[in-house]
């Protein structure tokens, strides 16, 4: 998608920015990983359940970041593609552990030199100086992210408790 018009004040806008360097990154991957037809969403949380080995859904939904509902769907059609196995817990019933499959430890594989060509891409679409300052940016904003999820998880008690007294 060319750009020929000048954007004006979206030029300067974090959102707006952050937005097209997604757009950027998911065009990378596309043309790194997408012909496996392996999405990005996928190979994520494959990677997930391969260094969190049985670990739950909710396990996976923190070490992710991946909304709850996404993460299920995404799981499921792991599961239906063979690249996953899910147990109910024996201590929860409420509660799946997932693995790898031999063909999901296969596609991490096989994926893993793309998406690392992926990262590298990236990286090098930057001067060589600006690298491990942008590094550090993304990561302050994912453990602010972070940060604001425990603190809404731990408010959520507190919010139920408040509805139940005002009945």
């Amino acid at each position: 998608m060319a750009r020929e018009a000048h954007v004006g004040i979206l030029d300067k806008s974090p959102y707006y920015l952050l937005k097209r360097a997604a757009q950027f990154a998911a065009a990378t991957y596309a043309s790194h990983v997408g012909r496996t037809g392996l999405t990005a969403r996928q190979f994520t949380i494959l990677k997930a359940v391969e260094v969190n080995e049985g670990a739950s859904q909710t396990r996976l939904v923190q070490v992710t970041g991946i909304d709850r509902s996404t993460l299920a769907d995404v799981v499921a059609r792991l599961l239906d593609q063979g690249y996953l196995h899910r147990r109910r817990r024996s201590d929860d019933a409420r509660a799946n552990t997932v693995r790898l499959s031999a063909a999901g430890r296969r596609a991490v594989r096989t994926n893993s030199p793309g998406v690392d060509g992926v990262d590298k891409d990236i990286l090098a679409a930057l001067p060589r100086t600006h690298r491990k300052p942008f590094l550090e940016a993304l990561g302050v904003l994912a453990a602010r992210l972070d940060s604001d999820d425990k603190a809404a998880a731990a408010n959520k008690p507190a919010a139920r408790a408040r509805r139940r007294s005002a009945k």
